[in-house]
């Protein structure tokens, strides 16, 4: 995908009822459209649906229990809000692709790394495609996340897959070190000149570092999200949209005035 000039933001929508953070969830038609409609008011440029947790520890919601979350939202969404762009949270091919064929071109957003079965269906459907480093570091992770960018760059690359955001996955099997370390490194996933989306909206490298809960971590995650839009990511996934997009359009007038 095109690079921006600044630094968007993607707001969450779970249609799940185990989602690590309660105020994402929504599970009826009123609820959810109220929910999309606040955060394109607040400064979302894009909704992510998500309909099976990822949470770790979270016993995953099978294929057909996805599909059905998916098929009641999405044409909500889509019937309302036609021109919004959407991704799906999804590492399943099956499911990306009912989304796609169904509710034409999105994001996908895939947690997993990919396989070769996603980048497959993704070259057929010519869909923008999210990778994220979902990888248990075995050496220094930055090199480590370079080493899997590469590879899986070269294998999206041979299929044909063009449109590519970098999400360097805090929070995914790594230490909180790990985290951190990418975090002040955030110029070691740029340099792939491809678009770059930074996660760690209430994420347990916020609470465990500060002895709190989800529910109580938004003060770090805006501090971590004003270290990313100065860095120049070009989005920002996040629960809270109003505050990180006042958050952008500060970062943003600074700039101006270097």
């Amino acid at each position: 995908m095109a690079k921006e000039s600044r630094t968007q933001v993607m707001g969450i929508l779970n249609v799940t009822p185990d989602s690590f953070f309660a105020g994402s969830r929504v599970n009826d038609e009123e609820a959810l459209l109220k929910r999309v409609q606040d955060m394109l008011s607040d400064g979302a440029a894009m909704i992510d649906v998500g309909a099976c947790s990822t949470r770790p520890g979270s016993q995953f919601a099978d294929s057909c229990m996805e599909a059905e979350r998916l098929e009641w939202s999405m044409p909500v969404i889509k019937s309302h809000f036609p021109d919004v762009p959407l991704s799906v949270d999804t590492f399943r091919p099956e499911i990306a692709c009912l989304c796609l064929e169904k509710w034409g071109r999105m994001v996908v957003n895939d947690i997993s790394g990919g396989t070769p079965e996603m980048f497959e269906m993704l070259a057929s459907n010519q869909a923008p495609y999210i990778l994220t480093y979902n990888h248990q570091p075995e050496t220094d992770v930055i090199d480590d996340m370079k080493s899997f960018f590469d590879s899986r760059l070269s294998e999206l690359d041979r299929y044909g897959v063009r449109e590519v955001i970098l999400d360097p996955g805090f929070g995914f099997a790594k230490s909180l070190d790990d985290n951190y370390r990418i975090m002040a490194h955030l110029e070691a996933v740029q340099a792939y000149g491809l678009p770059v989306l930074v996660g760690i909206s209430r994420k347990s490298m916020i609470f465990r570092l500060l002895g709190t809960t989800p529910a109580d971590s938004l003060n770090g995650t805006t501090v971590l999200n004003t270290i990313s839009a100065m860095a120049g990511v070009e989005w920002l996934r996040v629960h809270d949209v109003k505050e990180a997009a006042e958050t952008v359009r500060i970062v943003e007038r600074m700039k101006q005035n270097l």
